[in-house]
């Protein structure tokens, strides 16, 4: 199957929250008002297509020279093993410019095999403050 890969300024609730459920990855899908805030505030959308229907997605929050948060990678389970949610993570840094040094993201616990896999690095530096509702 032939993925396109592209920068979209706009990632439209339905198609984020159709990945999100597709995928397993674990957002309040049914608060939309959270899910259009999340997606308005957010710089860079990066998709994967597949006949014009999204299949993946990854989407940051980046200032394009220093540091990139890869907030949200999601692949449908019917087009995980295809290397799409690698490849966002490329296109993603690619994206974010040549003089950004870090590109973070925090995994789901389930997901850290996927990460270890493609030899993404892993940290042991990391914090965090966790929602308290």
């Amino acid at each position: 199957m032939n993925t396109v890969y592209a920068v979209e300024p706009f990632l439209p609730a339905d198609e984020f929250i159709d990945v999100c459920r597709k995928s397993g990855l674990n957002r309040p899908v049914d608060d939309r008002p959270r899910i259009e805030h999340m997606l308005k505030n957010s710089n860079l959308h990066v998709t994967a297509r597949q006949n014009g229907r999204l299949v993946g997605f990854a989407r940051s929050l980046t200032d394009f020279c220093w540091c990139c948060y890869l907030s949200d990678l999601a692949v449908d389970k019917a087009c995980q093993g295809q290397g799409i949610g690698k490849r966002l993570i490329e296109e993603t840094k690619k994206a974010a410019g040549g003089e950004v040094t870090t590109t973070l993201l925090l995994s789901a616990p389930g997901a850290l095999t996927f990460y270890q896999g493609i030899k993404m690095p892993q940290l042991d530096n990391c914090f965090a403050y966790r929602r308290s509702k």
